[in-house]
């Protein structure tokens, strides 16, 4: 019988790496539409806590997260505790950050970080191109307006330096391989569970005695944390850390399509103008071999 990593580096080699992206893509902005439902209800913390928990429970019997830990070196354990870390950080401050700004500024300064590492990563002009069509298309499509929230823009800035941290380290666990790189983020977020544990569990329990808003906590891990994570390590262990920088371009145009068939929120000429620029700009880009 294939082993687990096997059949995952299997998956990443059969079916293109765009493919993958695309998948992540739209579950990065089903996970949101969860949250932001709950945070009434559960609190902001207590909403990081049940994606971080629903995560690192369904990782734990696939990926066997101690076995990793204790088979890992010195430098393998200390990318499974900056991922960790990374994870945990992230996600508090992505969630502090949506409760008090609109999400198309929260969005906007997350690409900001990417776009520097799709930059760093640029080998040809053909790619500088690339990066300069995907970032118009992208500040076409969001709608940028400063705030007067100091605090919300200090969470945002974290997450989105954060977001760049992920970024690099999970492409660096993805240098193992799709499987290896899942194994990776498992552990990574079992670490991650056990630092927002004493964080976010008193909120958190605010939903138990609900059963719809435990299912509600649970479908904002599956599809924040675990299917989307999932898709990154697949993705990530063929594609270059620039591509795939370059490709969360495409983060806002899945957020125009999701809001118009799930909210019959039906985009503008604006709207589709910088989705066109998005995905040109994918188009024009060409991956490095790696």
């Amino acid at each position: 019988m294939r082993s687990k990593p096997d059949s995952l580096n299997r998956a990443s080699e059969t079916v293109p790496p765009q493919v993958w992206f695309g998948v992540s893509a739209v579950f990065h902005y089903l996970g949101p539409s969860f949250a932001v439902l709950l945070f009434p209800a559960v609190g902001v913390l207590g909403v990081a806590w049940f994606r971080i928990a629903t995560a690192a429970l369904v990782f734990a019997p696939l990926t066997r997260p101690w076995r990793t830990f204790r088979r890992a070196d010195r430098s393998k354990r200390l990318l499974l505790v900056g991922l960790g870390l990374c994870l945990a950080v992230m996600n508090t401050s992505f969630y502090l950050a949506l409760d008090r700004l609109p999400m198309s500024l929260v969005a906007a300064m997350e690409f900001i970080g990417t776009i520097a590492v799709a930059l760093y990563g640029c080998r040809t002009w053909r790619n500088v191109a690339a990066l300069v069509i995907a970032t118009a298309g992208v500040f076409i499509l969001i709608d940028v307006t400063w705030s007067s929230d100091p605090l919300g823009l200090v969470w945002a800035s974290l997450n989105a330096a954060l977001f760049v941290g992920y970024i690099v380290l999970g492409h660096r666990a993805a240098e193992n391989g799709a499987g290896g790189g899942v194994e990776i983020l498992g552990a990574a977020m079992m670490i991650a569970f056990f630092f927002l544990m004493p964080i976010g569990l008193a909120e958190a329990l605010r939903a138990f005695g609900h059963a719809e808003l435990v299912l509600a906590g649970i479908a904002v891990g599956v599809c924040s944390s675990v299917i989307p994570y999932i898709c990154d390590q697949l993705a990530m262990a063929r594609l270059p850390r620039a591509s795939i920088a370059l490709m969360l371009a495409l983060l806002p145009a899945t957020a125009t399509a999701i809001a118009a068939i799930v909210l019959a929120q039906i985009p503008t000429m604006r709207d589709l103008t910088g989705i066109t620029l998005v995905m040109a700009g994918i188009a024009v880009h060409r991956p490095a071999r790696i």
